[in-house]
């Protein structure tokens, strides 16, 4: 299943800046970085829920905001690429 995740920290302290890389580098353990604070994630329902409860422990709710789109198994069907493309689609074959 791909699951998007978005989110939104606050900087204004080094509190924040700490949480900011903790979240961008928890993601990356399960999917891209298709924007600066936008992660595309293919994983199994189980990885979903570890996922959402590594990313929770790691934000302040009182200032920060975490958004999960779940867009299920066949999510290549909805999503639509406009413009640049600055990652490779998870769903092709990458090389190293």
């Amino acid at each position: 299943m791909m699951v998007v995740v978005a989110y939104d920290v606050d900087t204004c302290e080094a509190a924040g800046r700490r949480r900011l890389r903790q979240v961008g580098h928890e993601c990356m353990k399960f999917g891209q970085r298709v924007q600066n604070s936008v992660f595309e994630c293919v994983v199994t329902p189980a990885d979903r829920e570890l996922l959402k409860q590594r990313l929770m422990t790691l934000i302040n709710p009182q200032e920060d905001s975490l958004i999960l789109y779940d867009l299920g198994a066949r999510y290549s069907r909805r999503i639509h690429y406009y413009g640049v493309r600055r990652h490779i689609p998870v769903d092709q074959v990458m090389m190293l």
